[in-house]
């Protein structure tokens, strides 16, 4: 049984298609990175699978499960620029919520267990010193850390990361990276990203969209899969960082006909 197969997944936004027909499977404990240009459905393909977004066609499955009650098996980390990081709460508090489930009552009061385990995973993310901290006072990186945190609250069989790195210190980013490496032994992991070093250094897979599916398979690109994921030539620079995801790869000089994108 795979974690997730998606058949013929068509997503539109209103007369704007936004995916178009794309069908992958995702095997248990994989670790798949999901890459391809802004506004090509990366963002789009987490929320369909999440069902946070209706589907104009095409079927999803989840540990087998096409159900609504799928999603609960999915711990999911947002973008950071989509949060808002005023709500009064704290950092120990928003982790307790990723354990709450649909139907409690108004009075419901978590179980000292249930901070302990909270606890256990802030100490995971090298938080715990900050529990009693309200979240609009953590830095970029920390409050990225308490979301994955709050993600792994409910030890979900699947993890779904949206850009987890995209405004973190290095500090965080390699605290991060280390994490997923060590959960991937028990938890399936699909990472969207920009970021060349989680691709050459972590992932298993790649799925490469742009609103229709253009490579699936090893984490390896060649420069025409590179060329139709981003509708024109691209001359990829990397700082330090290993080269296994690219193959078959001339630098080129830069001229108008060549567009520069540093990835």
């Amino acid at each position: 049984m795979n974690a997730v197969e998606i058949k013929n997944l068509t997503v539109s936004y209103g007369d704007t298609p936004a995916l178009n027909n794309i069908s992958a499977n995702i095997e248990q404990l994989d670790f798949v990175g999901i890459m391809g240009p802004n506004g090509g459905g990366k963002s789009t393909l987490l929320k369909a699978v999440l069902g946070l977004i209706p589907i104009k066609s095409g079927e999803i499955k989840i540990m087998g499960d096409t159900s609504k009650k799928a999603v609960n098996q999915i711990g999911y980390v947002p973008q950071f620029s989509n949060m808002d990081r005023s709500f009064p709460i704290t950092v120990l508090e928003a982790v307790l919520c990723g354990m709450l489930t649909p139907g409690l009552h108004p009075f419901f009061r978590f179980s000292s267990q249930m901070k302990e385990r909270a606890m256990e995973y802030l100490k995971m993310v090298s938080l715990e010193s900050l529990c009693k901290r309200q979240i609009s006072s953590l830095s970029g990186g920390e409050f990225q850390r308490m979301l994955l945190a709050r993600a792994l609250a409910s030890d979900p069989p699947l993890l779904m990361l949206d850009e987890p790195t995209a405004a973190v210190d290095p500090a965080s980013k390699e605290l991060i990276y280390e994490l997923l490496e060590r959960l991937n032994k028990k938890k399936t992991i699909i990472l969207v990203t920009h970021d060349l070093m989680a691709i050459s250094s972590n992932v298993k897979r790649i799925i490469c969209i742009n609103r229709g599916l253009i490579y699936h398979g090893e984490p390896k690109l060649t420069e025409d899969v590179i060329k139709e994921l981003y509708s024109s030539p691209v001359d990829l620079i990397t700082h330090e960082v290993p080269h296994r995801v690219l193959e078959g790869h001339d630098i080129r000089q830069c001229s108008e006909e060549h567009k520069k994108e540093d990835v």
